[in-house]
């Protein structure tokens, strides 16, 4: 009571910060009239000069007020479009290195120029992150005016560029693209071998649009670079064949936790099944012999019974496409890990691609976290503050609206059956389209899309599906939403980038209608047209109420529900919101739909009546809530695994970095050297142990192994008093005698090059075997549960102990490889001489002794004219 009454007179934290802001606007407002008499070369010549501040160490919050003011009329000169008070305080907000919370149609994309700009200025570059390819090129061309304007360079990281073309767009101040492309770009410059071939530059600052779909929905699925294993293709083609013939008795399904397991029945039927088909070693499916079977088996099952096509993913030209739950896109070039993406080919019958071994992999979570600064925008942000703060250390600061929202939300109406939801959604579609009002319809699965398309097409009223089928026309179909008496049904309307403007969108449709005619007197008459018809359309539009939004279903995450109201009600316009329900549904149905069924027959509900109450409303968002808290806690536990992998990955990719900068690694193969030494010493000749006691024979073993030496160990632990300092000393004299003879043969430059080149083949290989380990230690590490011990503690123990490991492999196959390669002069096929006198050339074997000591980047003594490195003083390893 008394928080309440607090917040009455004080406002939440949330005003008070937001009012806190009115006197940086205002100090940005006072500039405004500076600026606007500037000519556009004086405007632009304010970007040198708050450069110039900078350098002489003002900070960026120093020069805010006159860089904000700078965008502010450069976007009014590009575009026509001017920042709103409440757009300065969000482009604040962003500076800061918060989230801003605006809702749809509060122009975002503008908002980010703002602080886009102002950090740009550092010249350090600064990532814009959009949700796909459409946007990003979308923004860095529209955006990109205000940019280019103020002589800053922009770039657009899309699908489909090579490495010439990456490096050039992030060597510009700003960079937009997607969340994939960045992480990619990272993952694939940490596999290449010269630092000049990568194309990132240090991170800076990010803003991410969209900032929960991509930050929290997406951080689920790690981005994975892999490579080909064997072809089980047959394999998962037969064991797939199998799973129809059980029977629900066979196997448990949890719906919440997305499990299946086999039924003590079911592992009997299934054992018969692949005892028929003769792919059974053995008696049990369990026995050793079997464990891949097991594998195949258990991913066919988790393929059929939890995994529904149009829902979960969708089958396009030959390919199983996943779809985001969330935002109802195809995510193109991402695959199910673990053989499930298999086992889902071999159900849908299209081509198996070959099972994939991890190169590389992150997670977003801790992709963005590497960014010294980040922000993000996004409509809906509030009910995830706490995971934003917990995960990425981001303040979620709730921007107001320009105008005050009149959008009308009305109360749930919940039915029995959905049949009756259905006929009632198609009632007030209907209801709608007769008053000329346009209806936004969200579904939450493509299934349900077509399923209501069906319903619609029998009472023959028009309308458009909007899902991850008819992903291109995307924006065109939106941009069509607002017209009046349009039904649009829409797949997640998460992070779709796109207004719905009442009357329709006239840039969308100049685009679509002129895009092919020339500029000209008929084309200015035509877009005259254009702009009136949607002008009268927006009239109508109003007078009839505005966008309604119909819901068939609550989500999961009260987030996302949010996200489909907030598509009415944009920029003060009027509006509505209904969401229908009904007791099938899948939220209602797993979380007690029979204790409400109960309550609705004890009401007398009859067929075709719906119950509308707040507290059903209530009751649904606590449903909802404990959902949001489940994930956050599933994402949680991943990130907690998943850092015990990222330290590791910053360790080894620093290592890398270090690697390809350096020119000459001779002290790093000689430390390399020396510790397999001390590693060899110590287990064969342990530290005050007697000479008696000593395991000579297995140390000349190993010293012949790794070293290719055949030393007298046996002989100097016969020596009195022998320590095994000594023998340590003798050893490693010989080591690096033989090691030095070999440098001084190839010369200094090659070696240099041999040694670079191998250190980092070697390391790449064992990482690439140690990230399989670790997902095999990842898999195998929950069932420690059953044995009460902490499966996180058991991973990080574990993978401890194998990052260590790996390092001495690393140590001793390089130690290995360098003592045995040989290096040797490369005779070529002979070239006519010169000269009669003149020795044939690339034969070093004619080479006068004289001529070894000719420098290798000197002109061959033979008169060849090419280089003695590649003539007479070519070596090859």
């Amino acid at each position: 009571m008394f928080a309440a009454l607090a917040r009455r007179v004080f406002g939440s934290a949330n005003d008070r910060f937001i009012k806190s802001l009115d006197r940086t606007v205002a100090q940005v407002n006072a500039l405004e009239q500076q600026v606007a008499p500037l000519t556009d070369a004086e405007l632009r010549g304010r970007t040198d000069w708050l450069r110039e501040r900078l350098k002489k160490g003002e900070s960026l919050t120093d020069i805010l007020p006159d860089a904000f003011a700078t965008v502010r009329e450069a976007a009014k000169r590009a575009l026509g479009q001017r920042h709103f008070d409440v757009q300065v305080k969000g482009g604040i907000v962003l500076h800061q290195g918060k989230i801003a919370e605006m809702k749809t149609g509060e122009g975002k994309t503008l908002v980010a120029t703002l602080a886009t700009y102002l950090n740009a200025l550092e010249g350090k570059g600064v990532h814009v992150i959009t949700v796909n390819d459409y946007l990003a090129r979308r923004d860095s061309t529209w955006m990109g005016q205000v940019y280019r304007f103020l002589g800053l360079s922009v770039g657009a990281i899309v699908h489909g560029l090579n490495d010439v073309e990456r490096r050039a767009a992030y060597a510009c101040d700003v960079t937009y693209g997607t969340n994939n492309e960045f992480g990619f770009d990272y993952l694939r410059d940490n596999m290449k071998h010269r630092v000049e071939d990568m194309v990132q530059r240090p991170f800076n600052f990010a803003i991410v649009d969209e900032v929960d779909s991509i930050l929290i929905d997406e951080a689920r699925t790690p981005l994975i670079i892999s490579g080909p294993t064997e072809d089980n293709s047959d394999l998962y083609a037969r064991v797939d064949t199998l799973i129809p013939h059980l029977v629900e008795a066979d196997f448990e399904k949890d719906e919440k936790s997305r499990h299946v397991t086999l039924t003590d029945a079911g592992n009997e039927h299934i054992e018969q099944l692949l005892k028929g088909a003769g792919m059974l070693k053995g008696g049990s499916l369990y026995d050793a012999a079997n464990i891949s079977l097991v594998h195949h088996v258990n991913q066919a099952l988790r393929a059929h019974k939890l995994f529904t096509r149009d829902v979960d993913y969708i089958v396009k030209d030959d390919k199983v496409v996943i779809i985001d739950e969330f935002t109802g896109r195809m995510m193109e070039g991402r695959r199910y890990s673990e053989g499930l993406h298999q086992a889902l080919e071999a159900k849908e019958k299209v081509k198996i691609q070959n099972e994939n071994q991890t190169l590389a992999s992150i997670t977003f979570q801790n992709y963005f976290r590497m960014y010294p600064k980040l922000a993000g925008m996004t409509g809906t942000a509030m009910t995830e503050a706490p995971e934003f703060s917990d995960i990425y250390g981001l303040d979620v600061i709730e921007i107001p609206t320009n105008v005050p929202v009149k959008r009308i939300d009305h109360h749930d109406e919940v039915y029995r059956s959905a049949k009756e939801k259905y006929q009632a959604i198609v009632e007030l579609v209907e209801e709608c389209r007769n008053r000329q009002q346009p209806v936004l319809v969200g579904t939450v699965s493509i299934e349900k899309s077509e399923l209501l398309s069906g319903v619609l097409k029998q009472k023959n009223i028009p309308h458009q599906v909007l899902n991850a089928r008819f992903h291109e026309q995307e924006a065109f179909i939106i941009a069509d939403a607002g017209v009046p008496g349009a039904v649009t049904i829409a797949t997640n309307m998460a992070g779709r980038g796109t207004d719905i403007q009442l009357g329709g969108n006239i840039k969308m449709r100049i685009e679509r209608e002129l895009g092919d005619m020339a500029e000209g007197p008929e084309r200015e008459r035509r877009i005259a047209e254009i702009t009136a018809d949607v002008e009268a359309k927006k009239k109508v539009a109003l007078e009839a109420g505005g966008l309604f939004v119909i819901a068939t279903e609550r989500h999961e995450s009260r987030r996302i529900d949010n996200q489909l109201r907030g598509r009415s009600g944009r920029q003060g316009d009027p509006g509505a919101s209904r969401f229908f329900l009904s007791l099938e549904d899948d939220l209602m149905r797993i979380f007690g739909s029979e204790r409400m069924d109960t309550m609705l027959k004890r009401l007398g509900l009859k067929e075709g009546e719906a119950i509308v109450h707040p507290w059903i409303n209530k009751a649904l968002e606590k449903a909802q809530q404990k959902v949001e808290a489940r994930n956050f806690e599933i994402r949680k536990n991943l990130l907690k695994f998943d850092n015990v992998m990222n330290d590791q990955r910053k360790v080894i990719y620093e290592q890398r970095k270090e690697l390809m900068a350096a020119t000459d690694l001779k002290e790093e193969v000689i430390g390399m050297r020396h510790q397999v030494i001390a590693d060899l010493i110590a287990r064969y000749i342990p530290e005050k142990a007697f000479a008696e006691q000593w395991d000579v024979k297995g140390l000349h073993e190993e010293v012949l192994r790794i070293f290719g030496l055949d030393l007298p160990f046996a002989d100097w632990a016969k020596e009195e008093g022998i320590a095994d300092e000594a023998i340590s000393e003798r050893l490693t004299e010989a080591v690096d005698r033989k090691m030095a003879e070999k440098a001084a043969n190839a010369g200094p430059e090659l070696m240099r090059a041999i040694e670079k080149s191998l250190v980092l083949q070697i390391l790449d290989q064992n990482w690439k075997e140690h990230l399989l380990n670790m997902d095999h230690l990842r898999q195998a590490v929950s069932l420690r549960a059953y044995a009460q011990r902490d499966p996180l503690n058991e991973y990080k123990r574990e993978a401890f102990e194998m990052f260590e490991t790996m390092l001495d492999r690393l140590r001793e196959q390089t130690t290995t490889m360098l003592s045995y390669i040989e290096i040797r002069q490369q005779s070529e096929i002979p070239a006519p001489p010169p000269a009669p006198a003149a020795p044939p050339v690339g034969s070093a074997d004619n080479a006068p002794a004289a001529w070894a000591s000719t420098p290798r980047n000197a002109d061959c003594p033979c008169g060849s004219g090419k280089k003695y490195k590649h003539c007479h003083g070519r070596l090859t390893a």
